[in-house]
Formats: structure tokens, C-alpha cells, sequence
């Protein structure tokens, strides 16, 4: 075989490994959002980073805030299902859609710069405090899944923000979200523009969410001891 052929092979055996792994990535994505949708979390197919182009997000809005991180539909809060059937179509038509997880039904979402993360898991170990599954935004955030506080008498017990907001409430605990009625997080194996991912640095288990108030003061100290 001549060098001209030689090179040829190589291309196109470098397409179809590439091939592949979209493909086992899109298949790992569906399985993912099975699996919420059979424990009983509700989801809802989420933008991409954009396969073409120079855009950040597979959406077509310009200056996109939220890139590859919000959901597909406005709509996004009636449509979002636990019903795994419902989920699977969604993902078949859509594969390589991100997982959007609506928070303020099963579950919460403390939102914590990664450095705080850190500490917070340091501390709660060393305290024999419970947890829950936490997840990692491509390094740079982490994701506590905590009981929900649903609707509180006291609206003042809780507020609702966005991934690319940061409530006025709380400016007394610089970085931390929490994620509760009308909001959402973003889904391990969900993957960003830079090409990171989110992922589990704690999975979800059999045992019921710790109290968010439990951990509030944790996480609060630690965006300080980080910040």
C-alpha cells in the first residue's frame, strides 16, 4: 500500500472511532435520563453545545446567556416527565440533547462554586453529616441535591433563581444558588461548550435527601472559607 492509501485508512478509521464514541456518547445520555425518569425524576431534554458553526449553544437565539445549559422549551415545567416511555421518545428524537432536571418536586439543588464544594464535602465527612448525590459542573460548580422545602408559608424561607442568576436575597453568601420552585439544574452526563461534563461525585442512592437547612449553614461557611 502506497503512503497516499496509507493516509486515507487512517482518515477514515479516525471518522469511525470519532463516530463512535458520538454514538455511545448520544446512548449514554438517553440511558442517563431513563434512569432519572425511573426513579422518579421528572426531566426534559435540554440544548447542546452546537455540532456546527460558531455558536456556543444548539439553540437559535444570538448571545445565547445560558449555552448548552437550559432547556429545549419554554414550556419546560408542564412538559417535564418522570413517565419513562414519554423519556425515551423524547431522547430518540433528540440524542444529543443535554438533561434538564426541574428542582422544587423531589428534590432541591444547593448551587455552590467547586473550591466551596470542596470544602463543604471535606467538612460534612468530618462532621458525619448526611449528603445526598452531588454533582460537578465541569469543575467549576457543585450540585447538592437536598430535600425539597416545596412552597413554605414563609416565602422568605426560600427563592427561586435560574443557572445564569444570582438572587439579591443572599448576597451575604457570595456564589450560592439554591434551586428550588421554578428552577432547574443541569443533569449529569450533560456535556458544556468547553467540552467538559457533569458528573457525580457523589450518584444518587437509596437513602431519603438530607434536610436543606442542615446543610445550609455548611455550604453558606464554605463559600466564605472559599471566597
Amino acid at each position: 500500500m502506497n503512503a497516499e492509501g496509507a493516509t486515507m485508512l487512517a482518515v477514515s478509521g479516525g471518522k469511525r472511532e470519532r463516530a463512535a464514541r458520538e454514538r455511545a456518547a448520544r446512548e449514554r445520555m438517553a440511558s442517563a435520563a431513563r434512569a432519572y425518569a425511573e426513579q422518579g425524576w421528572p426531566c426534559t431534554p435540554g440544548a447542546h453545545p452546537a455540532a456546527v458553526g460558531d455558536r456556543a449553544c444548539s439553540c437559535d437565539r444570538l448571545g445565547c446567556p445560558d449555552p448548552a445549559a437550559h432547556p429545549v422549551s419554554g414550556a419546560w415545567a408542564l412538559h417535564a416527565s418522570a413517565e419513562a416511555d414519554k423519556v425515551a421518545l423524547w431522547w430518540a428524537k433528540r440524542p444529543d440533547a443535554n438533561i434538564i432536571l426541574p428542582t422544587g418536586r423531589v428534590f432541591d439543588v444547593f448551587d455552590i462554586p467547586a473550591a466551596a464544594g470542596e470544602f463543604a464535602l471535606e467538612r460534612i465527612g468530618r462532621e458525619g453529616l448526611p449528603a445526598g448525590p452531588v454533582a460537578s459542573v465541569g469543575g467549576e460548580r457543585y450540585l447538592f441535591f437536598v430535600a425539597t422545602r416545596g412552597a413554605p408559608v414563609d416565602e422568605d424561607e426560600w427563592w427561586s433563581c435560574h443557572l445564569d442568576t444570582s438572587p439579591e436575597t443572599v448576597t451575604e453568601t457570595p456564589g450560592m444558588r439554591w434551586h428550588c420552585r421554578d428552577s432547574y439544574v443541569l443533569a449529569p452526563p450533560s456535556v458544556l461548550p468547553s467540552g467538559r461534563t457533569v458528573t457525580w461525585v457523589r450518584p444518587p442512592d437509596d437513602l431519603p435527601l438530607p434536610d436543606p437547612l442542615r446543610l445550609l449553614e455548611v455550604l453558606s461557611d464554605s463559600c466564605e472559607a472559599a471566597g
